[in-house]
């Protein structure tokens, strides 16, 4: 009797197997393809990583930029934004980019210099006058010739951002000639014609990456530094210098740059539709960026225990006379050709 139990057992268990093969018993029900999420998986994602904060020029082009991207891909390429060096700081970013460790960055013309020495020529005093001379090199002919000398580092070169015109703060006197700067300690990018500026008027000075310099000019290991004014105010160096001298003896640009192999993965339409996104968010950022310093020295100007000097027609020219050699050594070492262009734009 039991042994014809479990036979009965079995033979129906095989029936139900059979059945349900048969006539679709027990199949799990399918679930709608909910095609949103099918797109997800399919989204490119650029990471774009920077060393300031979110509130500045570059911080808000950025931000600028990767809204327009997703807008006109229909969200086939996402840009997450990194900023205030998050992932590298700006001594590090050049190698991650070429590395393919980060999909884009955009760093200063000055970290731009050990592969380009060329490129020193933006880093002149006074070579800028008013943001229309800017604007003029940053959307023209000379900064596509420019861009392109990035493609032998398996680098595609996208665009020039402003931050603005520098100014030198210090933490105890005025700067008002350029002797003033004799024996102070500087902060500076690594740059040998920034090094060569600050050298020519008596001043000694350090390198240091951008997350660090509030610090370093907290502990008094720097006298002072040169910046634009909206990255003086969004990281409080204000608050670690006493004063501020409003030179505008040279500007602080950035070459926005994607890796060259993350690039040519992408179809042309998608190229395209970056390269669009770029064009708009560059015109943005060239209005924006005047905006944003008028407004951060506007708001510095009531900061109690912080003083800002502005140098007279006189005083100014004073600086450019001492800068003047800096011009006879970048012809003597990269030639006329470039530096000529650019001084042609700027007067056209």
């Amino acid at each position: 009797m039991k042994n014809f139990m479990i036979t009965a057992f079995l033979i129906i268990l095989a029936l139900v197997f059979y059945l349900g093969d048969q006539y679709g018993f027990g199949e799990k029900a399918s679930l709608p393809v909910d095609h949103e999420q099918e797109g997800l998986n399919e989204q490119i994602v650029l990471n774009f990583s920077h060393v300031v904060a979110e509130n500045t020029p570059k911080g808000l082009t950025a931000a600028k930029f990767a809204e327009l991207v997703e807008e006109k891909t229909d969200g086939a390429i996402k840009v997450e934004i990194y900023p205030n060096s998050m992932l590298y700081s700006d001594g590090e970013e050049l190698n991650a980019l070429q590395n393919g460790d980060v999909q884009m960055i955009a760093p200063s013309f000055s970290k731009v210099t050990d592969w380009i020495p060329e490129w020193q020529v933006l880093d002149l005093p006074y070579l800028f006058q008013t943001n229309e001379d800017i604007q003029a090199v940053f959307t023209g002919p000379t900064k596509d010739r420019l861009l392109r000398m990035l493609d032998k580092h398996n680098v595609k070169g996208l665009a020039f951002w402003n931050n603005g015109f520098k100014q030198f703060t210090t933490a105890t006197d005025s700067v008002i000639k350029p002797q003033d700067l004799e024996g102070l300690t500087l902060r500076t990018m690594p740059s040998d014609m920034l090094v060569r500026q600050l050298n020519l008027v008596g001043a000694e000075t350090k390198e240091a990456s951008f997350d660090q310099v509030y610090t370093l000019l907290e502990d008094g290991q720097f006298d002072g530094q040169e910046n634009t004014l909206s990255n003086i105010y969004s990281k409080g160096f204000y608050q670690v210098q006493k004063q501020m001298t409003i030179t505008n003896h040279g500007i602080l640009g950035y070459a926005v740059m994607i890796n060259g192999e993350f690039w040519d993965s992408l179809p042309k339409n998608l190229q395209t539709a970056i390269t669009d996104a770029m064009e708009e968010a560059t015109a943005w950022n060239l209005k924006q960026s005047e905006a944003m310093n008028r407004q951060a020295l506007k708001k510095m100007e009531d900061m109690p225990g912080f003083h800002i000097r502005t140098l007279s027609e006189t005083e100014q020219l004073e600086w450019r006379e001492a800068f003047e050699p800096l011009y006879n050594y970048y012809e003597s070492h990269y030639g006329k050709k470039l530096l000529r262009e650019i001084e042609q734009t700027v007067k056209e």
